[in-house]
């Protein structure tokens, strides 16, 4: 009987910044877990992710799908990270001179 290899390599690797990417790429595994949960195959994922083979793709949704809980758990914290760095850059925005254009802007377009 032939030996076969019983662990899986994940092609997935932990950044600095927290964010799970595909090795070797920029793409995160939200994104592809995303695409997965609307419905989408993995040959279509590839065809938005073309950097992406198969294997990869395949690799990470059977991770995702043995280990949801804890993926669900990061997507969150990815999700609240993103929603707290955007109010914190809004929240630094002087949007006093934007405001005073379009009000400018409104006013010649009413005439």
């Amino acid at each position: 009987m032939t030996g076969l290899e019983t662990t899986q390599t994940v092609p997935l690797t932990l950044d600095d910044d927290g964010s799970i990417r595909f090795t070797g790429s920029r793409v995160k595994l939200d994104s592809v877990v995303h695409e997965f949960q609307r419905g989408a195959t993995a040959e279509q994922i590839q065809e938005d992710f073309p950097s992406l083979t198969l294997r990869q793709i395949y690799g990470a949704l059977a991770y995702y799908l043995e280990h949801t809980s804890s993926v669900e758990k990061y997507l969150a914290a990815q999700s609240q990270d993103a929603t707290e760095t955007r109010r914190e850059i809004e929240s630094q925005q002087d949007l006093t001179d934007l405001r005073a254009r379009l009000r400018k802007r409104r006013a010649q377009d009413e005439r």
